[in-house]
């Protein structure tokens, strides 16, 4: 499958503004068409709300490259740029006391050929239609000749449920390191998704409009100092190494620790960043981390990605789940995500 690279310059102004000047550095971006037309797209729509959505019911949480060996530092992270954001945009009003709905899960057929999940988020965006997971919740690492397959995302997903459609994504955007020399570093992706749909009769779907118009969409935080605290949001299903397996994946669970930098063992990776976290990995891979969440927007700023965990006091539960940085080059690719207009499929 044909794959773009993007060379982008990256500038920013202060923080909240960023508007792009002359380049500091050079970035390259990998763009991978996903369901690219139309009629593409609607198949894949199909494929996962036939009977009842039985391919979303029956799918099973995403088993690779789960967990890693890692030591907490007390090193600091040091930025390659200026710091910057974009501000969350809230969705409509729901009922207090409700977790985010910009969550979900992001479904897709791995390299077994069958349906597995990791856990996505809308960000804000031009369009409102892009979805930030794991890079390795995109691009098939097991057989790197593409991206995962029928790849869509479910906001607020929930025991076979679609409460604000399904929605397809049309291309991905990841980092060309990631995808050419699997450096972890790099493991994020932001997906363009059309408007959603769903199954209002057989072979029959309706458009339900865009993605960040139905849920909002979280903020963008980078090149920050660490965190003193980061709320993790996912669906964790596997088990601890000692067995236990405290989570099911049925419903977005939420957990509020702090962030550290780390040296992990069995990834390529220079600078990942931690936080206190007792998910599982398989699931919960591409969970988002929020820095200054509210919980009467429930929004905040999304400053890391689950790729991996870590049972880092070596008692056989995770303790920690792994992030790469945030730093100026994943802003430019989330710069060339944010351009796409995708529209409607139904």
């Amino acid at each position: 499958m044909r794959r773009a690279l993007i060379a982008l310059g990256l500038g920013l102004s202060v923080l909240g503004s960023a508007v792009i000047t002359e380049p500091a550095h050079a970035v390259s971006a990998v763009v991978v068409p996903l369901a690219p037309t139309v009629t593409a797209a609607q198949q894949v729509a199909r494929f996962w709300l036939a009977d009842g959505a039985a391919n979303l019911r029956n799918a099973t949480p995403y088993a690779v490259q789960t967990a890693v060996g890692g030591e907490r530092l007390p090193a600091d992270i040091v930025p390659d740029g200026p710091s910057g954001s974009i501000p969350p945009l809230e969705g409509p009003t729901s009922p207090e006391g409700r977790m985010p709905t910009t969550l979900g899960k992001v479904f897709f057929i791995g390299s077994d050929l069958q349906p597995h999940w990791c856990t996505g988020t809308a960000v804000h965006s031009t369009y409102r239609n892009v979805v930030a997971t794991a890079g390795h919740c995109l691009l098939d690492i097991e057989a790197p000749a593409g991206p995962l397959a029928k790849w869509v995302f479910v906001p607020d997903y929930s025991e076979g449920m679609t409460p604000f459609g399904l929605y397809v994504g049309k291309q991905g955007v990841a980092h060309y390191d990631f995808d050419d020399i699997r450096d972890f570093d790099r493991d994020y992706a932001f997906v363009n998704v059309y408007n959603g749909v769903v199954s209002s009769a057989p072979d029959m779907l309706t458009n339900v409009g865009k993605l960040a118009d139905n849920v909002g969409g979280q903020g963008l935080a980078f090149n920050q100092p660490l965190a003193p605290t980061a709320d993790v949001f996912g669906y964790p299903a596997g088990p601890n190494p000692d067995g236990t397996q405290p989570y099911t994946g049925e419903t977005l669970g939420r957990s509020t620790g702090s962030t550290f930098a780390m040296k992990v063992t069995g990834l390529r990776a220079d600078q990942p960043i931690g936080v206190d976290s007792p998910f599982t990995g398989e699931g919960s891979l591409g969970s988002p981390w929020l820095t200054r969440y509210t919980s009467d927007s429930r929004t905040g700023y999304l400053n890391g990605i689950t790729i991996s965990v870590s049972d880092t006091d070596g008692d056989n539960r995770y303790d920690t789940g792994v992030s790469p940085y945030f730093d100026g080059e994943l802003y430019t690719v989330y710069r060339n995500a944010i351009r796409l207009w995708t529209g409607s499929i139904a």
